[in-house]
């Protein structure tokens, strides 16, 4: 039996790049899709040196011609697709809804909630043609369970909006034996911080005192990029079978502080 097939968006780093090498231990050839060309093949070096297989996808997940032509350079190469982890998205601008701009709410929803849709409807012809896999998209608590996110507003609609697409496309997906789940993690050790802009946070912030530490299970501290890599492996795998349309918060307990 050939070896599986995955593909990672956003592998350049944080959970993407966690969930590449994950991925790759057990025994997935990867498919690291980023759009900055430095990280990525970072990503894939560190693949190979470590005797896994991946490939350098260059795409911007907001792209429709960019993905359709990275998903099929994929299948080209390894001849097949079984997983994919839609993964890439950024933080974007938190500001007040009276201070956030059109261009602004625009480029929030293209990453994370039109990037998501389009790295679906790009791969799940390839899902079926090979006979069903699985799909796990990176959400966060974010819009899902916690809501006190000064100004997060276009953040959390996109987070919102990808567990939606997630139940929604679970029933659709069934009968082709394609799977679908959500992880939605809370505070994690990563750089989308990045890509975010946090604006007149005083008028939007809740003021409210959190017990000590707002991650219960690690005594405060911010989960790990490989916490949640593990929980996208096992979905990802067969050992997950019987696990569709399902959201996963992996936040230590935090959302339910929140």
């Amino acid at each position: 039996m050939k070896p599986p097939v995955a593909l990672v968006t956003g592998a350049g780093s944080g959970i993407g790049k966690a969930t590449a090498f994950a991925l790759a231990r057990d025994g997935y050839k990867i498919g690291a899709l980023g759009h900055t060309q430095e990280e990525i093949s970072s990503t894939v070096d560190e693949v190979l040196a470590n005797g896994g297989e991946a490939v350098s996808l260059l795409a911007d997940i907001s792209d429709e011609r960019q993905m359709a032509a990275a998903v099929k350079q994929l299948t080209q190469q390894y001849g097949r697709l079984d997983a994919v982890v839609a993964n890439a998205g950024i933080n974007g601008v938190w500001a007040p809804i009276d201070d956030l701009k059109l261009a602004e709410w625009n480029h929030t929803i293209s990453i994370n909630l039109t990037g998501t849709f389009l790295t679906i409807r790009a791969t799940v012809p390839e899902l079926k043609r090979f006979g069903g896999g699985s799909i796990i998209v990176v959400s966060s608590i974010n819009g899902t369970r916690t809501f006190t996110t000064p100004g997060a507003t276009a953040y959390s609609v996109t987070k919102a909006g990808q567990v939606a697409m997630v139940q929604q496309l679970a029933l659709e997906l069934a009968r082709h034996h394609i799977r679908i789940n959500a992880v939605c993690p809370g505070e994690i050790e990563t750089n989308i911080e990045a890509n975010t802009s946090l604006r007149k946070e005083g008028e939007t912030a809740i003021p409210v005192v959190w017990p000590e530490g707002q991650v219960p299970i690690t005594g405060g501290q911010p989960g790990r990029s490989e916490d949640v890599a593990d929980v996208i492996v096992f979905l990802a795998s067969d050992r997950s079978r019987h696990i569709t349309g399902s959201p996963i918060w992996v936040d230590g307990g935090q959302g339910l502080l929140r």
